[in-house]
């Protein structure tokens, strides 16, 4: 069936507020986007921040009386400076999500495939992996960068370390590529647990563990280093990262915009021996070896 969207430009403080609103009020579906263009960048752990500009948008069914909502929406003390209605159409839905997601491949070897993909290579290393929370299919310039260098790395027998894990793409890549064992932390325990799935989905789940970052033993140190997390996080933990890190260790850090590089690189020197910055986008990989 068809469907609504009404669209409301507010700011920060009050985002949440009409979201519930109007959820209460009918609506299918709301989300918060960027009504100015702002870039925002590494929030600190368990800020969500919001744009000066931002747009709530609500999904409504085609015959709900939005007139109504505007003015439910005032009866609530609710107040907006600017509001637009945009009729849409209807359509496959999951098949127009499904479309846009489709096998990648990275480096020599390693293609990611959704489910409902044949492998375009079936003798390659294939990692199976769907688009459902939120934390990286391989689709972001960040986390290409990293499954490129995994896909060019000798992982032969070694003991990796996925910091900031996500959905566990890189510590699986890194197992289906030859690692013997991967470690996987995060801060957010909803990627430890699609962490979990994924792995299981692709017959790895025996050798991934997966922890807190308090968690993690303090002694216990890797062959191989990944993290792909914020330029902030990462200068902030060069220390903790260089100690996780056997002499000899490669690793690899990404989440760094072009002008964030040399702080990054900068806070890592002191360890280890780096290789030229390599870019993707407006994002960079900086990879080296522990002295």
């Amino acid at each position: 069936m068809p469907w609504q969207q009404l669209h409301i430009a507010t700011d920060p403080r009050h985002a949440d507020t009409f979201q519930d609103a109007l959820e209460n009020l009918g609506a299918a579906a709301v989300t918060l986007t960027d009504g100015a263009d702002q870039p925002v960048f590494e929030p600190p752990p368990g800020a969500r921040p919001l744009w000066n500009t931002t747009v709530v948008t609500a999904l409504f069914e085609d015959d709900a009386d939005l007139d109504a909502v505007l003015a439910a929406l005032g009866e609530r003390g609710l107040t907006f400076a600017d509001h637009r209605v945009e009729p849409l159409a209807d359509q496959a839905w999951e098949r127009a999500w499904m479309d846009d997601f489709q096998p990648m491949r990275f480096g020599q070897r390693l293609w990611i495939v959704p489910s409902w993909s044949d492998a375009p290579e079936p003798h390659a290393v294939n990692l199976k992996l769907d688009p459902d929370l939120a934390f990286g299919t391989g689709t972001h310039d960040t986390t290409a960068l990293c499954l490129e260098w995994l896909d060019g790395a000798d992982l032969s027998g070694r003991r990796v370390l996925d910091f900031g894990c996500g959905s566990g793409v890189l510590a699986i890549a890194a197992l289906l590529l030859g690692a013997e064992s991967a470690v996987g932390t995060d801060i957010d325990p909803q990627a430890l647990t699609a962490s979990a799935d994924n792995a299981a989905a692709n017959g790895v789940a025996d050798r991934l563990s997966l922890y807190l970052p308090e968690a993690l033993a303090a002694d216990q140190r890797y062959d191989l280093l990944v993290a792909n997390i914020l330029a902030g996080p990462l200068i902030e933990l060069a220390d903790t990262l260089a100690a996780r890190c056997l002499p000899g260790a490669p690793m690899a850090l990404s989440g760094i915009l072009t002008d964030q590089a040399e702080s990054v690189r900068q806070a890592y020197a002191p360890w280890f021996e780096l290789a030229p910055t390599r870019q993707r986008g407006d994002w960079v990989r900086i990879d080296g070896v522990r002295r």
